[in-house]
């Protein structure tokens, strides 16, 4: 037993270790990013990897200068940014919880296609539909802010509905029966017993999603008439000069503006999504 013991704790310091390290790799372009941002321009080409001193420490002039560059407002991209990605996420939690839960709960060949297909869309590239969408944007009158959420409604309802209808089986079908009896329709059925159970799913769902929607660059961009409305994405990429100078130190100042927010949410909430996540696969 004792050896036993002492080759799991062995185990476990080399995976302590391991993903340590890992850790480490995955967090290094972040403070990269953070300290090129208090860096000028030159110095940030010049000496990527350097710490900033007495002579390349440029202060907060790069993020005053990468909110105030150009003809478009840095507060108007943020603002799109929020809008899209809170209305987006809300939908999906929504209308893909519902979903789920008919899905599970009814056994018809309905159901099982319509999560099969489900399934398919996670499958997809989104490279292999991308000009269709847009076409189809187009003609549907979804290219702007307050419509591109029902877009990313179809493209996060694939993994929404996988792990909502994980969830969804582990959970004892007695209690829906109960409030059947008790006169509940399927409706109030699903607002006041079922929701609030997913509670743990639901978080994690939510915030997989907002990671998703407000760091997402391409769909946007395809989809938004871009002399009109920005994401955050979007507008750091037009942070150019004439003949297409780039002002670096600028630019990191935006990116890290855009990846704070989430990184503070994902480090406040990251045991919900690995609760969420685990409880969902309790049953396939």
């Amino acid at each position: 037993m004792k050896k036993k013991t002492n080759q799991y704790t062995l185990g476990s310091k080399i995976l302590t270790w391991f993903f340590a390290a890992l850790c480490l790799v995955w967090v290094i372009p972040v403070f990269e990013v953070l300290i090129n941002s208090f860096k000028g321009n030159t110095f940030v080409s010049l000496e990527p990897f350097a710490l900033p001193n007495a002579e390349s420490f440029a202060g907060w002039d790069n993020y005053v200068k990468g909110m105030t560059f150009g003809n478009y407002p840095f507060l108007k991209s943020v603002l799109y940014s929020l809008f899209i990605t809170v209305v987006s996420v809300a939908l999906i939690l929504l209308f893909c919880s519902m979903a789920a839960w008919y899905i599970a709960r009814v056994k018809s060949t309905f159901a099982k296609i319509f999560y099969y297909l489900c399934l398919f869309s996670m499958i997809v590239p989104f490279q292999m539909v991308m000009f269709t969408l847009t076409f189809t944007a187009d003609k549907l009158n979804l290219n702007t802010p307050y419509t591109i959420p029902i877009i990313y409604l179809g493209f996060g309802a694939g993994l929404a509905i996988f792990m909502f209808i994980g969830f969804i089986k582990s959970l004892p079908i007695e209690i829906e029966e109960a409030a059947a009896i008790d006169g509940c329709g399927p409706v109030k059925t699903f607002f006041r017993v079922v929701l609030p159970m997913l509670k743990p799913t639901l978080i994690s769902v939510g915030i997989l999603e907002l990671m998703w929607v407000w760091n997402d660059y391409l769909l946007p961009y395809l989809v938004l008439d871009r002399t009109k409305y920005m994401t955050i994405p979007i507008h750091v990429q037009y942070l150019k000069g004439s003949y297409g100078a780039v002002d670096l130190g600028a630019t990191m100042a935006v990116i890290m503006l855009s990846i704070v927010p989430i990184i503070v949410v994902y480090l406040f909430c990251q045991k919900h999504i690995i609760k969420g996540v685990a409880a969902g696969a309790v049953k396939g």
